[in-house]
């Protein structure tokens, strides 16, 4: 199966690839019509950077696991006067040298993956008792994704042209990191709130770039080439057409992407955003497709913050498909949000089902809860 090519090279936005005082990358991404950062200089006595993690490969699972110690030191909560994500202004220097920005998007000072790059072992062909005892070093990529220089607000509250270049800078990153050595799986995602567990108040994302496709993905991956074999139909886009004529679930459409809260929904607010072309990630979207997510994502996030008094935490996870071709054939890009917040004070922890047997047990129905997002469309 050969997926539709984008009709146009998407994007006109510029950016510019500069270099941390530690050798780190930091690529500035400029709203459209904006003019790119040229230059920028990083004078902070840095320390050279430090080895990084391991993965330990489970064989129980058939999954590996990360173990990243060093990051204990990382940064929690500082104070605003104190952000490392802020601009570089007043004599003050953060992660950023430079005084104004619209969007950046740099490699993590304390990263779970990286900083090399290298093929993990294969288990099947090296034997699965041959890793144990044995870790590898923790191979991939973890990159950090400035939204915007102002420390208060979130990605709703940005202007639209800079939600744009939010959209364009996780488009470019997710090519860009795929191509990279032992690449296999590039996940884009923003933890929102304290609840969640983020350790920085200013908005932003990360971008995690596995040396294995992570386990969630992994099963996706398998159940979708499954379906395209069986039935030559792809299993995302068969969903979506079943959910558009139901319509209970139905959140929003546009004219290349709708949400929907999906039918077996795991947390109390969960809500998916796809496009309604078949395509892999989000380097693949053309630039209509990328103009019009810009907007709707924002309207999403608008209704979720608006369903209560106080902002909503929530995980924004992009499910892109492995890098493998077998898997960009049948995978189907989507976002999945979704929040542990069941009441306006209650949270939803995963406890004895979820935690241990992974067995959801949800305090809401995706009716209710899809009645209650389009409600909160103004």
């Amino acid at each position: 199966m050969t997926l539709p090519l984008p009709t146009e090279r998407a994007g006109t936005l510029a950016h510019r690839t500069h270099h941390l005082a530690d050798g780190r990358e930091a690529v500035f991404f400029s709203d459209r019509g904006t003019p790119p950062v040229e230059h920028i200089v990083d004078q902070r006595p840095l320390d050279a950077r430090s080895g990084g993690g391991e993965v330990r490969f489970d064989r129980l699972t058939g999954e590996w696991v990360a173990v990243a110690a060093h990051r204990q030191t990382r940064t929690h909560l500082p104070p605003a006067d104190q952000c490392p994500l802020c601009p570089t202004t007043g004599g003050r220097e953060s992660e950023i040298p430079a005084e104004d920005f619209d969007v950046v998007v740099l490699e993590n000072r304390f990263p779970s993956l990286g900083p090399g790059l290298d093929e993990l072992p294969d288990p099947g062909q090296v034997g699965e008792r041959s890793l144990w005892g044995a870790p590898s070093p923790a191979y991939g990529r973890c990159e950090v994704v400035v939204f915007t220089p102002e420390h208060q607000g979130s990605f709703a509250s940005l202007p639209p042209e800079r939600a744009r270049t939010v959209v364009e800078a996780w488009a470019r990153r997710t090519e860009a990191l795929s191509a990279m050595n032992g690449i296999r799986h590039v996940f884009p995602f923003e933890n929102r709130g304290e609840q969640i567990g983020v350790t920085l108040h200013h908005p932003h994302g990360q971008i995690y770039a596995y040396p294995y496709p992570a386990p969630h993905a992994a099963r996706l991956a398998a159940r979708s080439r499954a379906h395209l074999a069986g039935t030559g139909r792809a299993l995302m886009g068969e969903v979506l057409a079943d959910e558009t004529a139901a319509g209970d679930r139905m959140v929003l459409a546009g004219e290349h992407f709708s949400a929907f809260v999906p039918y077996a929904a795991r947390w109390p607010l969960e809500v998916h955003l796809l496009p309604h072309r078949q395509v892999p990630d989000l380097a693949a979207l053309t630039g209509a497709e990328r103009d019009e997510l810009a907007v709707l994502y924002q309207d999403l996030v608008r209704r979720v913050d608006r369903l209560y008094a106080t902002p909503t935490p929530y995980i924004a996870a992009w499910h892109q498909s492995p890098v493998s071709t077998a898997d960009r054939e049948a995978g189907w890009l989507h976002l999945q949000l979704t929040s542990p917040r069941r009441a306006e004070d209650k949270l939803k922890f995963l406890a004895g089902s979820e935690a241990a047997m992974g067995a959801f047990i949800n305090d809401v129905t995706a009716e209710q809860t899809a009645a209650r997002l389009r409600e909160a469309a103004r």
